[in-house]
């Protein structure tokens, strides 16, 4: 018992190091890369180098959550690779340990990190993410335009014609937002009027509002009854449904409310439940990648040459991620329920490790 407690912290102890230095090499890399692509961003802004650095550094993580399936898939291939070129796993089978044994610890440990990584990781990348993108956001040309889904209603922020438009809805229902408000302001924020509706077609940018009436600057009703009243738009109802076209910005903990908040405002969900059901697999997916990297080194031979592992590690990772990629937009287009789309990839993954493992272990 305490020989194999002795082993197993040996093991736990070399294969998270290994992830640590893979982690890092995959850190230093995306911080070099997106380091690149914030300077030739901001080669018309005199910021210097700060803001970009700072950038980096608040995207990589993110960057990094999302890689690390395949960090752990490649520190698993590195592991099983050394633990076999130094002999050990020969002297791990004399201690009475099996393939599989030897797998179990880095099993444990992928699917541990990988609920640290969900409920205490995946918020702080979050949080970094939004950062980054007020940040970058506040460089942007466009700086007159904006929309957002709050629990108080949709809002719509928008400068047409010398004239700042304030927009408010209860619900989007199909291409309608439902009980419009347009607050109309000056240059100077001077408040001109407010134009109150039943509805607004938003299927264009060309805008129809129904059954309104205006009111002017000190409450007063000078039109009312009106049929239908023609708005120009920056905004249309595929645009109004791409608010949250970058999910990263929100934690596996908000994940939930913001679910609720779509369904209540009449918004598609899919999306956002399709990155939840991401979020429940992350563990196991994690799992799925050690056990990959075990069949690849423990049942598959290849007389010593890293090369050729190398090759099948860069092959795997781009068929998962591609695979994972197909299966999730099988999903979120309604063509697969979103629980099979997300889930099926690591299913196939675990059968398809299941049966290289029995031939691994009889080795």
């Amino acid at each position: 018992m305490i020989k194999h407690f002795i082993i197993n912290k040996y093991i736990g102890k070399e294969f998270i190091k290994i992830v640590f230095s893979m982690s890092c090499i995959f850190f230093f890399l995306g911080f070099i890369l997106n380091l690149f692509e914030e300077i030739n961003f901001f080669k018309d802004f005199d910021v210097g180098i700060k803001i970009p650095i700072l950038l980096s550094i608040l995207f990589v993580p993110n960057l990094l959550y999302n890689m690390f399936p395949f960090i752990i898939l490649l520190s698993g291939i590195w592991f099983f690779l050394k633990i076999k070129k130094n002999d050990e796993i020969i002297a791990l089978k004399i201690s009475g340990l099996s393939n599989i044994s030897v797998l179990i610890i880095p099993s444990i440990l992928s699917f541990v990190i990988g609920i640290f990584f969900i409920t205490m990781f995946n918020p702080i990348t979050s949080t970094f993410v939004k950062k980054y993108e007020i940040i970058k956001g506040s460089y942007e040309r466009d700086q007159d335009y904006l929309a957002a889904i709050t629990v108080n209603g949709i809002w719509i922020k928008e400068k047409r014609l010398g004239v700042n438009n304030i927009i408010k809805s209860t619900k989007l229902e199909k291409n309608n937002l439902l009980e419009v408000s347009i607050y109309q302001f000056d240059n100077n924020d001077n408040f001109i009027k407010r134009i109150e509706a039943k509805s607004a077609d938003i299927s264009s940018e060309e805008w129809i509002i129904k059954d309104a009436k205006i009111i002017n600057d000190e409450g007063k009703i000078i039109a009312e009854n009106i049929k239908e009243i023609s708005y120009r738009s920056v905004y249309d109802i595929n645009k109004i449904k791409s608010i949250y076209s970058n999910l990263d910005t929100i934690s596996f903990w908000q994940l939930n409310d913001e679910i609720q908040l779509l369904e209540k405002r009449g918004y598609s969900s899919r999306e956002m439940r399709a990155k939840f059901q991401e979020s429940l697999a992350f563990p196991p997916f994690l799992l799925s990648m050690i056990l990959l990297s075990g069949v690849f080194t423990l049942g598959i031979g290849f007389k010593e040459s890293t090369w050729k592992y190398i090759f099948i590690s860069i092959i795997t990772s781009v068929l998962v991620f591609y695979f994972n990629r197909f299966s999730a937009a099988l999903g979120k287009t309604d063509k697969l329920p979103i629980e099979v789309s997300v889930w099926m990839p690591i299913l196939i993954i675990f059968i398809f490790s299941a049966i290289g493992l029995i031939h691994a272990n009889q080795k």
